[in-house]
């Protein structure tokens, strides 16, 4: 059976060459980069070499303005943690509706346990921020402005530089969870207001378990971590060495690709998308069909379940997914669909399908041969497609 991978967004395929570059840090080169022999110097040398890999996919000034950490989800909780220790006069964040559990989970708890004031900015139904709403909850008491980049279910981009520069207006600082968008499109943070930035290595070809936050000079900064020195004292403990080197050569990979992700894997997208709406009624595509990722596509199929239909499909040998795998299980719609306003009718069949630079036009051929079957074959059972609501078969949605 062929098998298609389209859940990229989730994690992604290690890259040989990446695999490559870490195995001898598994072997001969084991030695602690904080040792003064030369097992450790050799170690330190990769380790300075790796996050300047890193500092040059982000367009950064400086190498020591990565800190390497675990992934995604530690670089955004260092972020919002250390930004409230270092301006402790100030007690409120913003953020939006439709931020990744790491943020909005850790935000509750802040707000649960510390009283911190959370200011959550809506979206509109093409998922792009209320900017009106965002400069009315800006004020002198903000210690942190933290927007994703890219929105991880319907690749919606926020105009981050833009609501930096605003976030500098009242002296706050600006995070951006940017780990959708780090290695899939060009960021140049020199030329920029954004103070820190989290990305995470799975998400570009890169191992898991490790990841980076970006801190500009300058910034006041607190330590989450205690311990020895290691990341210049931001972040203690010996470093994952594998994987940061791991890391580097996915960052130097993803800029050397970067053209591809943004002509070639995004038709691939756009052919998939044009695909399934010739051959399926009542299904569109979320979020902003413009500024948006060049490899996602999240398709909702309107009376029918998410959770059958990727059923179907992986019985079909496809992956895909109905959202973030950080908060699978759930029977609920998406967080970021309803915050969308999309009706639980749609909500609930969402789908999101997520390239890479491994996928071809063979998978998208095989994608848009087997789901209109899945689709008709979960519509003949549904009881809100047939009866009560026949009608909803000619339904168009305002913002397909």
């Amino acid at each position: 059976m062929r098998t298609v991978y389209l859940d990229n967004n989730a994690t992604t395929a290690v890259d040989p060459a990446v695999l490559e570059a870490m195995l001898p840090y598994f072997t001969e080169q084991f030695g602690n980069a904080s040792s003064m022999h030369a097992f450790g110097s050799a170690v330190g040398a990769a380790i300075k070499a790796a996050r300047q890999q890193v500092q040059k996919l982000l367009g950064a000034e400086f190498d020591h303005e990565i800190v390497f950490t675990s992934g995604g989800t530690e670089s955004d909780n260092m972020a919002i943690l250390s930004a409230l220790e270092a301006s402790p006069e100030r007690d409120e964040v913003i953020t939006s509706a439709v931020e990744h559990p790491a943020i909005l989970s850790t935000l509750a708890h802040l707000e649960k346990t510390r009283g911190i004031k959370v200011h959550v900015i809506p979206v509109d139904k093409k998922g792009m921020l209320d900017i009106a709403a965002y400069r009315a909850a800006l004020s002198e008491r903000v210690a942190l402005v933290t927007f994703m980049w890219a929105n991880n279910e319907t690749g919606t981009l926020f105009p981050v530089v833009e609501l930096a520069e605003l976030a500098k207006e009242v002296g706050a600082l600006f995070h951006t969870d940017a780990v959708q968008a780090v290695g899939k499109i060009a960021i140049d943070l020199k030329s920029t207001p954004i103070d820190m930035l989290s990305l995470s290595g799975h998400k570009l070809h890169g191992p898991k378990g490790i990841g980076a936050l970006y801190v500009k000079r300058g910034v006041r900064f607190r330590s989450q971590q205690k311990g020895g020195q290691q990341e210049r004292g931001r972040r203690a403990g010996t470093e994952n060495t594998p994987g940061i080197v791991g890391l580097g050569k996915a960052a130097e990979l993803a800029m050397l690709h970067m053209d591809d992700e943004a002509t070639r894997v995004a038709a691939l997208r756009d052919r998939l998308e044009k695909g399934i709406l010739q051959r399926v009624p009542s299904c569109f595509v979320t979020g902003n069909p413009h500024e948006r990722l060049p490899n996602t596509a999240n398709i909702a199929f309107e009376y029918i379940e998410g959770e059958a239909i990727l059923l179907m499909l992986n019985r079909a040998g496809i992956a895909a997914s109905s959202g973030s795998a950080c908060t699978s299980g759930s029977l609920e719609p998406s967080h970021v669909l309803r915050a969308m306003d999309i009706p639980y009718t749609a909500a609930h069949g969402a789908t999101r399908f997520s390239f890479s630079r491994f996928n071809t036009d063979a998978d998208v051929d095989h994608v848009i041969e087997v789901v209109p079957a899945i689709i008709d074959k979960l519509r003949a059972m549904s009881p809100f497609w047939a009866g009560a609501n026949e009608k909803a078969k000619d339904f168009k949605p305002v913002y397909a």
